[in-house]
């Protein structure tokens, strides 16, 4: 299911499932929403701290209730997530998945951590999302390109159903072009997610987005390792590669994803330009698309938002 594009107006809100949200950052991606004719709304929990897990925007089970309130009200139009971090592991089993169905499409925006509701959305609501710049994120704040290309996405998706390499390095890894639904998301969140329930078995008929933050080369490397050996990359139809901020020098990991993915007979582009990085681009996910490797573009077959 595609959610509904926004229009002035709409009401956004923000929430916290991962790490804690420096204020001031969150002040002012909310004058940037505002800047949009948006109307954002700040779920109560969202500068909360955990007492004794200081990594955590407060308790799991607050967490939660933000989101789940903030979903379950037909006042909000779209939910954005403030940051990534780390916790929405944590959170996720806790939400009620049925009264969120019941609830209705409505847009979802986020990445890195967030990955793992990307999933969950897809994989109990069959809803497409949104995997873009977050409200308290410094790329959201201080990025025009990357401001843009998720406003446009939000008001006029139609405007970019192709999407192209942000880096004039994004290259094919492995040439060639292949149809499929996209999906992906943080390497190391999706390995993570193997085996729990409700996860995601296969991303066969898939075009896979990947991308990391802060991990060395042998790290990324186990994490592809375990996607292949539990069959996870069987039957994909292509990869898109992001970023790979503050992992080692670009020429090590390179030379791992060709490794690693190379031999899946599939077409592979690398440094596309989303995840980690300056300017990211916003991908949708859920939306049956084409990768031209070979070109650096990503077509979308309808507009990511009806």
């Amino acid at each position: 299911m595609r959610p509904a594009r926004l229009a002035p107006g709409a009401r956004v809100a923000v929430v916290a499932p991962s790490g804690p949200v420096p204020e001031e950052r969150l002040q002012a991606g909310l004058d940037v929403l505002r800047g949009w004719d948006l109307d954002p709304v700040v779920t109560p929990h969202v500068l909360d701290r955990h007492r004794e897990l200081d990594y955590l925007a407060g308790t799991d089970e607050a967490r939660a209730a933000d989101l789940q309130r903030a979903w379950c009200d037909p006042c909000v139009d779209a939910v954005l997530c403030a940051r990534g971090g780390y916790g929405t592991q944590r959170m996720v089993d806790l939400l009620d998945w049925a009264a969120m169905r019941a609830a209705g499409p409505k847009v979802f925006v986020g990445f890195s951590d967030i990955t793992v509701l990307h999933e969950a959305f897809a994989m109990r609501l069959g809803l497409a999302t949104l995997h873009g710049p977050m409200a308290a994120g410094i790329d959201f704040v201080k990025n025009a390109r990357a401001q843009e290309h998720l406003r446009a996405t939000l008001f006029e998706p139609e405007s970019v159903r192709t999407l192209t390499s942000t880096t004039s390095t994004g290259s094919a890894l492995v040439p060639g072009r292949a149809r499929g639904v996209t999906l992906g998301g943080c390497l190391s969140m999706l390995a993570a997610e193997i085996g729990v329930p409700h996860a995601r078995t296969s991303a066969q008929g898939g075009l896979l987005c990947l991308e990391d933050v802060g991990e060395e080369t042998y790290r990324l490397d186990r994490y592809l390792t375990q996607l292949l050996r539990a069959g996870f990359l069987d039957g994909v139809r292509g990869v898109l590669l992001g970023s790979w901020h503050d992992c080692d020098p670009y020429d090590r990991v390179r030379a791992l994803l060709a490794d690693r993915l190379g031999g899946l007979g599939v077409p592979v582009v690398e440094e596309f330009g989303f995840g980690h990085c300056e300017g990211a681009l916003t991908l949708p996910f859920g939306v049956m698309a084409e990768l031209d490797a070979d070109a650096g573009t990503l077509t979308l077959d309808e507009p990511a938002l009806r």
